[in-house]
């Protein structure tokens, strides 16, 4: 295991719960209200918007509860996929959900996902060197999904006039290869699915409303998320206390978040998830190079001379 964090972690919120013991032998409760509260907030986006689960998710483990990059992306997957599945639900009850796309996703994601896990395997996750792959990939994913939501209007008015002239099978076939391409970002950095996603779905299928777009991505998520989820479990970078403290948060969010999202005005909400993106990346990124240095200066000093 990677990291086991449980509340071990908890000099971060110290201010916020006194009861919490470092001491061996002491044992986190069974559901965290932080967890799950942060967990709700999430599963609030992700039903309102199909963006910011892992985008969102994922920094917030690693920035605020201090917890192993490699645990935070794997904890974050299954959890996913356990919530995108309650938004699927509610999505498809209301028809918003275009299941040829989604099949067309799936059929690209699926495959390169397991690849990606596969080559994961192989490495020593908990290493300095895995731990800086995954944060920059993350950090990397980040800054892509901010300029999807922010130059996405600018991006499906450049795209569309190409894509409208294709017909059903070359539009299934680049479909496929947004698939693939964000089974390889997700596997790494739990980040992609959401933003990514929706952008290629509104470029592909113009003529779909915006709730059948998200819906779709959404339910693309849960078979995506769900196999990269199980193979980080395989791999060893589950935490199950958090996954269950976030599980109980983030599934009344989603739920609740699909019921309405029609009633919220989606590009400020966008606007307003793009710039935390940004910050949140600005930060992981000051934090690694931070830690490096750090190190560097460390390693120069015992050297000898």
């Amino acid at each position: 295991m990677v990291h086991k964090p449980g509340f071990s972690d908890c000099k971060l919120l110290a201010a916020f719960v006194p009861k919490c013991d470092t001491r061996a032998g002491d044992h986190p409760p069974v559901i965290d209200p932080f967890f799950s509260l942060s967990g709700f907030g999430v599963g609030l986006l992700v039903g309102m918007t199909g963006v910011g689960g892992g985008s969102l998710m994922t920094p917030l483990l690693i920035l605020l509860f201090g917890i192993h990059p490699a645990t935070a992306v794997g904890t974050d997957l299954l959890y996913a996929s356990a919530t995108k599945a309650g938004g699927s639900l509610v999505h498809g009850i209301a028809h918003n959900i275009e299941w040829p796309a989604v099949r067309w996703l799936a059929a690209g994601s699926v495959p390169t996902t397991m690849v990606t896990l596969a080559a994961l395997s192989f490495l020593d996750l908990e290493s300095q060197a895995a731990s800086s792959l995954i944060t920059l990939v993350l950090c990397g994913a980040l800054l892509v999904t901010a300029g999807a939501l922010i130059f996405r209007s600018a991006i499906v008015r450049f795209h569309r006039s190409r894509f409208q002239t294709l017909d059903t099978r070359h539009t299934a076939i680049v479909t496929v290869i947004v698939g693939a391409i964000l089974g390889m970002l997700v596997a790494v950095s739990s980040v992609g699915a959401g933003a990514i996603g929706v952008v290629g779905l509104i470029i592909l299928y113009p003529r779909l409303p915006m709730a059948r777009i998200i819906g779709s991505d959404i339910a693309h998520a849960v078979p995506l998320t769900l196999i990269a989820g199980v193979g980080h479990w395989m791999i060893g970078t589950i935490d199950w206390h958090i996954f269950g403290s976030l599980l109980v948060g983030s599934l009344p969010g989603i739920i609740l978040g699909s019921y309405i999202v029609i009633r919220v005005p989606e590009s400020a909400l966008r606007l307003l998830l793009a710039a935390t993106l940004i910050v949140v990346a600005g930060k992981l990124i000051y934090d690694h190079v931070e830690r490096s240095s750090s190190t560097f200066t460390a390693f120069t000093r015992q050297a000898p001379h």
